[in-house]
């Protein structure tokens, strides 16, 4: 090989580097992109659940409060019937079902 090949290998292996480093810069570019957009997705993802968290932690709590309430009156009514004498329900409400 006489310099003058050897030279012109040299500038060719030198531009088929540079190419490629271009492509990896790009691919570099491309999935930074990529990176960015999943991060702004798993943001807003995750924005959006723990508002879905609030909404059905204060369902659950409305709901466990009407339950309270509920068994409350519950209570109250049987103190009631229980003052009225109606011991027959009381002690064998089975036995009253059709």
């Amino acid at each position: 090989m006489n310099d003058y090949e050897e030279s012109r290998y040299w500038q060719r292996r030198v531009q088929e580097l540079e190419e490629k480093v271009e492509q990896l810069r790009l691919g570099r570019r491309v999935l930074m992109n990529l990176v960015e957009k999943l991060e702004k997705e798993r943001c807003l993802s995750l924005t959006r659940l723990e508002k879905e968290n609030r909404r059905l932690h204060s369902l659950n709590f409305r709901y466990a409060r009407s339950l309270l309430q509920k068994n409350i009156r519950i209570k109250e009514l049987e103190a009631r019937l229980r003052g009225a004498g109606n011991w027959e329900w009381e002690t064998a409400p089975e036995e009253k079902l059709p």
